[in-house]
């Protein structure tokens, strides 16, 4: 997978995206990551990458004609390497709320271009480019190079190859649509907290209808609206409801 990147601060990426397991995928060429500054092609001899918005209100809006000449350029070098032009995802707090099941679709695509924003907003006319907008909530940064990252990991470690785990991607919360059981490892017991019982006693059957009866009870505790919208098996839902009979148990107890 080829992944652009057009950002003011490419400087921010130098570290988090070449270190642990993408710095990994870079090195071995399962990603190839390019970061633009995209204040490189502004036509400005100030390099101005913004201005003030026609009609008056508070704050900078980034011109489209940096960004677009940017993502010109970068289409062109990444079709000379072989790559199809790609999703371009905006950065932005109006965006869709980016889930796993974003990541795992992008995943599979070949290209994938970033716009890191900064400022107030943008010019309206970026968006001619633009194919996917992405939020990752209902709060606002400074820019979206924090965002860009969050994705990048999320999407990249999914690429076939990029962990050496592949079974531990499907396992992992979210992925299976409900949140992971809780998971131990030695010694048996610190602090008088024991590891339960059924994981160390050899019984794969009983432990893995424990870590399915745990991980809907966490969902059930921590995320119920997972549930609602989770196709529950026959098994599943005989295991969530002994899990509600006994935290209801428990509220009781603690009346």
């Amino acid at each position: 997978m080829r992944i652009d990147v057009l950002s003011l601060f490419p400087e921010m990426f130098t570290v988090p995206m070449h270190d642990s397991i993408i710095g990994r995928a870079i090195e071995n060429q399962t990603i190839d990551l390019e970061i633009t500054n995209f204040r490189e092609f502004t036509q400005d001899k100030h390099r101005h990458v913004d201005d003030y918005p026609f009609g008056g209100g508070a704050g900078m809006l980034l011109q489209a004609q940096p960004i677009i000449d940017a993502y010109d350029h970068t289409k062109a070098v990444a079709k000379k390497a072989g790559y199809s032009t790609g999703k371009v995802i905006l950065m932005d707090p109006a965006g869709k709320t980016f889930k796993q099941q974003d990541a795992e679709i992008l995943s599979h695509d070949e290209h994938l271009t970033f716009i890191c924003g900064h400022y107030e907003g943008y010019d309206e006319r970026i968006r001619s480019i633009v194919t996917d907008e992405y939020s990752l909530g209902d709060f606002v940064l400074t820019g979206g190079e924090l965002p860009a990252m969050v994705m990048i990991d999320a999407i990249t470690r999914l690429i076939p190859g990029v962990l050496g785990n592949q079974q531990s991607k499907v396992e992992e919360s979210f992925s299976t649509g409900l949140l992971e059981e809780p998971q131990y490892t030695r010694p048996a017991e610190f602090r008088g907290m024991k590891v339960p019982e059924v994981l160390m006693n050899g019984d794969h059957k009983k432990i893995a209808l424990w870590n399915q009866k745990e991980a809907l009870r966490r969902t059930y505790l921590r995320r119920p609206d997972m549930i609602d919208h989770h196709r529950l098996s026959s098994t599943q839902k005989k295991l969530l409801a002994d899990v509600r009979i006994e935290e209801e148990e428990k509220a009781h107890q603690n009346d």
